[in-house]
C-alpha cells in the first residue's frame, strides 16, 4: 500500500511543473501579443475609400498647451464620504473646535484616516462649529 503512495508522488511533481510552465508560457504570449507594435503602420482613418456605411472618427490629439487640473475635494466633502459610512452625519455646529478636535483623533484612527485627509476635515469641522 505504501508502496503505491510513494510511487504516484514523483509522478505529480513534474506534471505540475509542465502545467505551471503551460500556463506561465500562455499568460506570457497573451500579454506580449496585447502590448501595441511600434514598427507597425498607423490604422488607416480616412473613411472615403472605406466602402461601408460607418462613420470615421478623426482622431483629436489632446492639448499639451492645457495642464491637467486636478480638482481637490473638500473638507466637507470628505466628511460626508468617510463619516456617514458608519453612523449619520453629524452637524458641525453641535460640538465645538476643541472637541472635533478630540473626536477626530479618535475616528482618525478608527476610520483609518490619512493624515491630510483627517486636517482638512477637521479643518471643516473647526470653522463650521460655531463656537
Amino acid at each position: 500500500m505504501n508502496k503505491c503512495k510513494q510511487s504516484k508522488t514523483p509522478v505529480r511533481t513534474p506534471f505540475a511543473a509542465v502545467i505551471a510552465a503551460l500556463v506561465i508560457g500562455g499568460l506570457a504570449s497573451t500579454l506580449w501579443s496585447a502590448e501595441p507594435k511600434t514598427d507597425a503602420p498607423p490604422p488607416k482613418t480616412d473613411s472615403a475609400s472605406s466602402k461601408t456605411n460607418s462613420v470615421g472618427l478623426k482622431a483629436v490629439s489632446p492639448d499639451t498647451k492645457k495642464a491637467a487640473v486636478k480638482r481637490q475635494i473638500t473638507g466637507a466633502e470628505l466628511y460626508s464620504m468617510h463619516c456617514n459610512r458608519c453612523h449619520p452625519e453629524r452637524y458641525p455646529t453641535e460640538r465645538t473646535a476643541a472637541q472635533w478636535k478630540t473626536i477626530m483623533l479618535h475616528m482618525q484612527i478608527r476610520a483609518n484616516l490619512p493624515g491630510d485627509q483627517a486636517r482638512m476635515i477637521l479643518k471643516y469641522l473647526q470653522e463650521n462649529s460655531g463656537r
